[in-house]
Parts: C-alpha cells; sequence; structure tokens
C-alpha cells in the first residue's frame, strides 16, 4: 500500500477523523462484520461468507493466480450490486470511509471504483487489525487519564437505575453493563439478547469512552473483572478499582421490591429462572436448588428474592468489595429510601454532592 496515496486515511488520525465522515462501510463477510466493527459501519460485503471461504480454499490449493482471478469478478459484481441497491441516490458531495480486514484488496477495490465515479471516498489504513491497535492502544491510554468514581452496593440497591439518573443530572457514567448487555451475576443475561464478542465488547468500551471528558469525573458501577462472559480490560479495570467509592445502600425490603421490578421477566419465564438457579447447584446443593426451584412454582417470589440475597448475594458482596477496592470505606454512603422514582433522584443528587468532596 503506498502511503502517498491521496485515498487512504492514515490509521494515526482515524480517531480524530473518523466523525468528519458521512459514512463508514466495512466491506468484510457477514461473519467477520458480526465478530467486531467500528460503531455505526454499515456492511457492504464484497465476498460474502461462502466466497470468501471459497476464494480460501482456491488460494491454498490451486494458486493465489486463480483465486485473484475469481475473486476480482464476484467482488465486481457484489459491488455492482451495492451501488444499484444502496448507494446510488447519494450526492456527489458523499464522503465515506471504507475498510476491510487489512486495508488491502477488498477495501481498495471498493474505494478505487467509488472515486472514479466522483464520490470522495478514503480507505482506512490497515483496515480492521488497524482500527484493532487503536481500540487497544486507546483503552490502555485512557485508564490512565480518566478519574472515576465508584459507586458500590449490594445487589438490589439500584446502582445501575442510579447511573441514569447521575447522567440526566449532567454528570458523566461509564455503564459497563450496558455495554456488555449483562447485569453481571448468575441471573444478569438479557433474555433473548447476545452478549457482543470480547472485541465487540471493547469496541463498545472506546466509543463509550471517546464521547467523554476526560477532565470531568466518571461515574461508574462496582463490577467484577467479568460480566458475564466478558473480561474488562486489566488496565481499565486496576483504574476503576483503584478510585474513590460510594456506597448507596437501601434496606432489604426496598433491593427486593426493586429487584422484581428489575428482573421481572423471570416472574412470567419461571422456567428460565429455575434453570439460571440450577447453576448454582455445585455451591449449595441439590436440596437448597429444589427448594427454591418449589418457591418458584408457588409464587413466593418475595420470600425467594430475599433468601438469594442474603445466602448468596450479600456475603459474595461483603467478602469481595473491602478486598477489590482499597478505597471504600463503609461510613462513605448514600441512603436510598425507596424505589421510587424521587427516591432515586433524590439520592443521585446526593452522589453528586459527594463526589464533588473528592474533586
Amino acid at each position: 500500500m503506498q502511503s502517498s496515496n491521496p485515498h487512504i486515511l492514515n490509521i494515526g488520525l482515524f480517531s480524530s477523523e473518523l466523525d468528519r465522515y458521512d459514512a463508514v462501510i466495512d466491506v468484510r463477510s457477514p461473519a467477520e462484520f458480526a465478530l467486531d466493527h467500528i460503531p455505526g459501519a454499515l456492511n457492504y460485503p464484497v465476498l460474502n461468507n461462502e466466497e470468501r471461504a471459497e476464494i480460501g480454499s482456491l488460494y491454498k490449493q490451486e494458486s493465489p493466480f486463480a483465486a485473484k482471478k475469481l475473486g476480482a469478478a464476484l467482488v465486481a459484481r457484489n459491488i455492482a450490486m451495492h451501488l444499484e441497491n444502496s448507494l446510488l441516490d447519494f450526492p456527489r458531495e458523499w464522503r465515506p470511509l471504507i475498510y476491510c480486514w487489512r486495508g488491502g484488496e477488498r477495501s481498495g477495490a471498493f474505494t478505487h471504483i467509488l472515486n472514479r465515479i466522483g464520490w470522495k471516498a478514503m480507505q482506512l489504513e490497515g483496515g480492521y487489525q488497524g482500527f484493532r491497535r487503536t481500540v487497544i492502544d486507546d483503552l490502555e491510554k485512557s485508564s490512565k487519564e480518566f478519574s472515576f468514581q465508584v459507586i458500590c452496593g449490594m445487589t438490589g440497591s439500584g446502582k445501575t437505575r442510579i447511573l441514569q439518573d447521575l447522567k440526566s443530572l449532567g454528570a458523566q457514567i461509564l455503564d459497563l453493563e450496558a455495554l456488555a448487555i449483562h447485569r453481571g451475576s448468575v441471573l444478569g443475561s438479557e433474555p433473548n439478547i447476545e452478549q457482543p464478542t470480547q472485541k465487540g465488547f471493547e469496541t463498545n468500551l472506546w466509543n463509550a469512552l471517546r464521547s467523554l471528558d476526560s477532565s470531568k469525573i466518571v461515574f461508574v458501577e462496582s463490577e467484577s473483572k467479568k460480566v458475564g462472559g466478558l473480561h474488562i480490560p486489566d488496565s481499565l479495570m486496576e483504574s476503576i478499582r483503584n478510585s474513590q467509592c460510594i456506597e448507596l445502600r437501601a434496606s432489604v425490603a426496598t433491593r427486593v421490591s426493586w429487584l422484581l421490578q428489575d428482573y421481572h421477566h423471570f416472574l412470567s419465564d419461571t422456567e428460565n429462572f429455575k434453570q439460571k438457579l440450577a447453576l448454582l447447584t455445585s455451591r449449595y446443593g441439590k436440596i437448597q436448588i429444589e427448594k427454591w426451584s418449589a418457591a418458584i412454582d408457588a409464587n413466593q417470589f418475595d420470600a425467594l428474592v430475599q433468601e438469594l440475597l442474603e445466602v448468596h448475594y450479600d456475603p459474595a458482596y461483603q467478602s469481595s468489595i473491602k478486598r477489590n477496592f482499597p478505597k471504600y470505606d463503609e461510613n462513605n454512603f448514600v441512603a436510598l429510601e425507596n424505589d421510587s422514582d424521587s427516591a432515586f433522584m433524590d439520592s443521585a443528587r446526593m452522589l453528586l454532592e459527594k463526589a464533588g468532596d473528592f474533586k
């Protein structure tokens, strides 16, 4: 690739230039796109999954020349299809950024044709691999640049909800559970929604942090190193765990009430509820799991949730919070009076006031 090519965006300029493009086009196969992609990118593959596999086999089994001949025919055909079906209505001033796996033939062909038509298309140097290196480097850098305010609290105290109220009050937040599409416990998977891949999660983190001001505090919920099946990058986790903590504290009754609202899907999908609790069999034994399943069948949800808090969640929180968050102070807390909207907002305001003491 010629660095002097005027239609190539230097990867070092990617972060600062990204928002100036009218569209980002990922020309990789749908399978590659599904694993991870630049946020907001449109997938216009120049080779679909089957075609990409076919070209790869031809390259290895026959010759690179044979693969390039067939590949060129398929790429030309697919680019023509995208032009006819998706791109004809864009004006001459339209400016897309195009990338493939390494910033090579696939994105090069698409960029060349669009520029020959008259659009101001650019090809990303290094392609997805260059973008991936940017994500890793920027996350490492952000971990050192940002100042976090950690909201601690036992399960059901409404930490995730309070983040949204803080945001509505103008505070900066990093909602790790929303980015991971998981609530961070054995019951935390979202119904009918898969978590992103690890790379996709890291891309989500990168995209969230790039929208924040590193000179201002960012509120974040206390988390373990993993959110569902996803791992929070070590450098970011270390920075969060060494940050100031404020605990959001609520009564058991308030926590039970809030959890029944927040996890309402388990009340209607009781078989799923029982299957999730069965994952704890090795820890609590078959007899205990059967008792909890019987409580579900009997619709004894209030009593069951309270027992789960007292037996499972609260001991786990108490044993880990001081070990993992050295600046945790049990005397530094804000009380949540109940699970009403007004109570959450009052607590959010108190959290903002307390956080100001650490500036």
